[in-house]
């Protein structure tokens, strides 16, 4: 089962970071080159523990459904979502906050295991690892930005 272990730093308090990775509105811009969509669920706002949001976006040239659910959370410090239904044969996404000096120290834990067997082994190493990498670092880079430059409060203020 493939696993993606993803560290960046904000250069904002914890708090903030925390909110903006939980954020339906932020979540969604973050992925509009995928045109993600709340459809379900929670679909504005802050999700919260126990609370579910359906996606529909287009990934890997097609379109996809998947509804996480927020199974973990501790305020400022952490929450995990994992799949309830989707493409994925398991899917838990773990989101750490650790405050520093000068921010925030963001940990990603992505763990996921596709179906198909051999098939799906084999496609995780040479595709959809990356592929999901590169998901994560354009979400946190949207989150970065907000964060540190005071966009948050178009989000949080509300």
């Amino acid at each position: 089962m493939p696993t993606i272990h993803l560290t960046s730093f904000i250069a904002a308090p914890a708090e903030v970071v925390f909110d903006l990775s939980r954020h339906i509105g932020l979540h969604k811009e973050s992925m509009s080159g995928h045109k993600e969509e709340a459809v379900a669920g929670i679909r504005f706002g802050l999700i919260g523990k126990e609370e579910t949001v359906t996606w529909r976006a287009r990934h890997l040239f097609k379109e996809r459904l998947m509804r996480v659910k927020i199974t973990e959370m501790k305020k400022g410090e952490m929450f995990i979502d994992e799949q309830v239904e989707g493409d994925f044969k398991m899917m838990k996404h773990e989101h750490y906050f650790k405050p520093c000096d000068n921010g925030t120290i963001l940990i990603d834990l992505l763990h996921f295991e596709t179906p198909y067997g051999v098939l799906g082994k084999w496609f995780n190493a040479l595709y959809l690892t990356g592929y999901m990498k590169k998901l994560l670092d354009q979400r946190n880079k949207t989150i970065r930005d907000y964060a540190e430059n005071g966009k948050w409060k178009k989000w949080l203020d509300a």
